[in-house]
């Protein structure tokens, strides 16, 4: 009677299906959300800036390395997967690679092999002192130059 949500995943529009009969070769950028029923050769990339949500079905595979906003896996990927947000892996879901992930939900049956790595959801420190760092050189540039 009522659908089961995961908890984490983003609510979205599954815009893009890639049925099992299909097979790509060479990377796949998508954006909103995408469903993997079939094999792809190639780096799946979800539209940075955008909550995409990749669904790799129990039929569906992946050869190459994988980033999205939200993933739910139940099939096989032979790569590394990043993930911005949530990863949910089904007990169908086999991974050969290392996840790189803010939360992470991991169903009886699930595999990987590889490392799972809890991503910091802040800057790291070098990058934040890069950028303010760029930003004062910035501020300072324009005044000196406002006063010549």
């Amino acid at each position: 009677m009522f659908k089961k949500k995961s908890p984490g995943v983003s609510q979205a529009k599954l815009a893009t299906l890639i049925a099992h009969d299909v097979q790509i070769a060479g990377n796949l950028e998508f954006s909103d959300a995408l469903r993997m029923d079939g094999h792809v050769k190639g780096n799946v990339t979800g539209r940075p800036g955008e909550q995409t949500l990749l669904v790799v079905s129990d039929q569906g595979s992946i050869t190459g390395n994988v980033n999205a906003y939200d993933i739910v896996i139940n099939g096989t990927i032979t790569g590394d997967v990043t993930v911005e947000h949530f990863v949910e892996l089904q007990s169908n879901a086999h991974v050969n690679g290392n996840i790189y992930y803010q939360q992470l939900r991991m169903d009886v049956g699930a595999s990987v092999e590889g490392k799972l790595t809890k991503r910091d959801n802040t800057l790291a420190p070098q990058a934040a002192q890069t950028a303010q760092a760029r930003l004062t050189s910035d501020l300072t540039s324009d005044y000196s130059h406002s006063e010549t």
